[in-house]
């Protein structure tokens, strides 16, 4: 079986996801494309050289019979509409973070996914792939070093752009270690509160950078996440968790060791896209697999996308109040209880 794919943005993440579909992966083809504009949409199709209709909209696209499932990468506050409509026709949908801007959105998103009566959505939250974070979960779903009671986890960018703003810290960046903890620990969010270091002369006036971000679970574990997105050395990206009868690490990327003029030194780097290229080969193989085997995409949920957005809003208002915000999400629909828990291991 060849899923049939309409992809609604041609952006960056959209035309590497074009990419990879067409030239890296199996089991997929894509058939449709739409974007806003329709300059970017004509160079992507000259680019790939795809055999793919254009459309002038999401909704026409979606409506299409040729179309199995849709590939959401358009700008973020139009995910949402494209989503709700995808459903409504009984077509799979991935869909790049966020699932919807609102936790409002999203739960409008697993309303209407409850009422098809089965799961077609996947969110595109791709560290639950990245073979290191693999290997963390592992340790910790054994007990290996006992319960976790403290993460600390660091996520530095070497720059940011002139457009990138103090809330995006959350919105953007954070939202990945959001999602990507709370299945590690397999536990919920309670509370968040933000703290500002002093400032990096690195970052631009308008930006408040870096950010602390102390988040604890209904469990108690208490989370300390760094955001810098103006570190100056490189991307990095590190997580570890304190256990009771030890400590895990997440692995740092492998890389040459050399040893030249007194110093010994390996390499960090410097693009996100590197870091976890793998892993978003490895998200959309599975969820072409997943539907072709079990009918149904395995990997984050729309129930996942809710609980990213709600965690999101919390650490926002905080960014604001200075405060401890409470996190208190609706209670979790049987829908997404009987959810197997994911690994895409079992394919």
């Amino acid at each position: 079986m060849t899923l049939k794919f309409g992809v609604i943005g041609t952006g960056a993440i959209g035309r590497e996801h074009i990419n990879r579909i067409t030239n890296t992966l199996s089991g997929g083809k894509i058939v449709a494309v739409t974007d806003v504009n329709s300059e970017a949409v004509k160079s992507v199709i000259d680019e790939f050289q795809l055999d793919a209709a254009i459309f002038p909209d999401d909704h026409s696209l979606i409506k299409d019979p040729n179309v199995d499932a849709v590939l959401v990468t358009s700008w973020g506050p139009a995910h949402e509409q494209s989503v709700l409509a995808a459903i409504e026709a009984g077509k799979y949908v991935f869909c790049e973070k966020p699932l919807a801007t609102t936790a409002e959105g999203c739960r409008r998103i697993i309303e209407a996914e409850m009422k098809q009566g089965k799961r077609l959505v996947q969110v595109g939250f791709m560290r639950r792939y990245d073979s290191g974070y693999v290997q963390l979960k592992r340790v910790l779903d054994s007990h290996d070093i006992g319960e976790p009671l403290m993460i600390r986890c660091v996520h530095r960018n070497a720059s940011s752009n002139e457009n990138y703003t103090s809330d995006m810290a959350v919105s953007d960046t954070l939202i990945h270690e959001i999602d990507v903890l709370h299945w590690l620990v397999n536990d919920e969010y309670q509370s968040v509160q933000v703290f500002f270091p002093k400032k990096t002369k690195h970052a631009l006036g308008h930006l408040i950078d870096p950010q602390i971000f102390i988040l604890e679970t209904k469990a108690g574990i208490v989370i300390q996440a760094e955001v810098f997105v103006n570190c100056n050395y490189g991307y990095d990206i590190q997580c570890e968790v304190i256990g009771e009868d030890g400590v895990a690490y997440l692995p740092d990327v492998s890389s040459v060791v050399t040893r030249k003029e007194g110093k010994r030194s390996t390499e960090i780097l410097v693009d996100w896209k590197l870091r976890f290229q793998d892993a978003y080969d490895k998200e959309l193989q599975d969820f072409m697999d997943s539907i072709r085997i079990t009918g149904k995409p395995n990997g984050p949920s729309s129930w996942d996308g809710y609980i990213a957005a709600i965690t999101s809003d919390a650490c926002l208002k905080a960014q604001q109040t200075g405060e401890k915000e409470l996190i208190q999400p609706v209670e979790k629909p049987v829908f997404y209880l009987n959810t197997p828990r994911f690994s895409f291991k079992q394919y």
